[in-house]
């Protein structure tokens, strides 16, 4: 069985396939709104994502703005009790699935998102922080983009026995998309006419915004349940829920609607870990914050959500973690957020 590494200090190190080591610390949806303005890798798909393989794979409900108190929750049982790194959060929307294999082949197959074809400058910028055209697109990104789509292709190929990627269309095209750094998954985002999450916008999301749940569907907040059929995860009695005994992703939206959070977003909670716009600190560098977002450079982006190989405690909603940007794992890819 493919080991998953133990808790030291609530400090979980991911299973070290590829790349550098990724860390990590620290019920059904609402009646939102789904449309919106149509993602770029939606046209022409077809509706493969959700629990029976025949939704839209590009849903993107709107999250309702507010204030919360971010890696905090209300389960009681001493994990997350600090709620003093309070937050507040605009309107927006957060897609509803992880970006899958069939979106990022319409982004690759348009040859974007290589040193040959990098987003314009600022692409997928907003207020951030209380000021106007922040995180988005910087130049200086474009020298960590592979030089070309055949050197994209190449590398998205991180591990022959987990990664998602096909290099035709077949069975994989609505599982997550992994073994992307963070500069692809930004720059897919910002193609894809939206923009990457903020670590507070995606805690906001997954923590049912001032219910501070424990888990994304947990209903009331404090709900400690947890089994293969709310998340794709490690079960430490019961092995993995998904390819036993070496664990897998699945297609997105399987444990659709039992495992969604308040606003309808799926796989809050594992399947793959996910990217967000923040370099990492901690504590949290604002405190308290108007649409937060820690853009000072740093040694790693902070990313969210624990993935398949993790257990029960690294699938909380305050669980954060810590990846180099250019790092490639077969448990890490992305969703996107867009305008309200």
């Amino acid at each position: 069985m493919r080991k998953v590494a133990g808790l030291v200090m609530l400090v979980f190190v991911a299973c070290g396939r590829s790349g550098s080591d990724a860390r990590l610390d620290g019920a059904g949806a609402s009646d939102a709104v789904r449309d919106g303005p149509p993602a770029t890798s939606c046209g022409g798909l077809a509706n493969t994502c959700g629990p029976t393989g025949t939704e839209s794979c590009c849903d993107s409900p709107v999250v309702p703005g507010g204030t919360y108190a971010r890696s905090y929750d209300v389960s009681g049982d001493g994990m997350y009790p600090d709620s003093s790194f309070g937050a507040t959060v605009s309107d927006f929307r957060l897609d509803k699935y992880e970006v899958t294999v069939g979106r990022f082949r319409a982004f690759v197959n348009a040859s974007m998102g290589t040193q040959a074809s990098p987003p314009a400058s600022g692409a997928g910028a907003r207020t951030l922080n209380g000021m106007a055209n922040q995180g988005g697109w910087d130049p200086s990104f474009n020298a960590s983009l592979t030089t070309s789509t055949t050197a994209l292709i190449a590398a998205v190929k991180c591990k022959a026995a987990y990664q998602t990627w096909t290099d035709t269309a077949a069975a994989n095209e609505s599982l997550p998309m992994n073994c992307i750094t963070w500069y692809e998954a930004i720059a897919f985002c910002a193609w894809d006419g939206g923009f990457m999450p903020t670590e507070a916008e995606w805690n906001y999301s997954a923590s049912g915004g001032s219910e501070q749940r424990a888990y994304p569907w947990s209903s009331p907040p404090g709900f400690l349940g947890i089994d293969c059929s709310y998340a794709n995860y490690f079960n430490f009695n019961d092995g993995f829920c998904v390819n036993p005994p070496t664990g897998a992703t699945n297609r997105v939206g399987s444990e659709s609607p039992k495992g969604d959070g308040k606003w309808g977003q799926s796989d809050l909670a594992g399947n793959v870990v996910e990217w967000t716009l923040d370099w990492d600190a901690s504590p949290y560098p604002q405190n308290p914050c108007p649409d937060c977002a820690n853009l000072t450079p740093a040694t790693n982006r902070a990313v969210r959500g624990g993935g398949f190989p993790y257990p029960a405690t690294a699938e909380r909603a305050a669980v954060r973690g810590s990846v180099p940007p250019s790092a490639r794992f077969d448990n890490i890819g992305v969703r996107c957020a867009r305008t309200p």
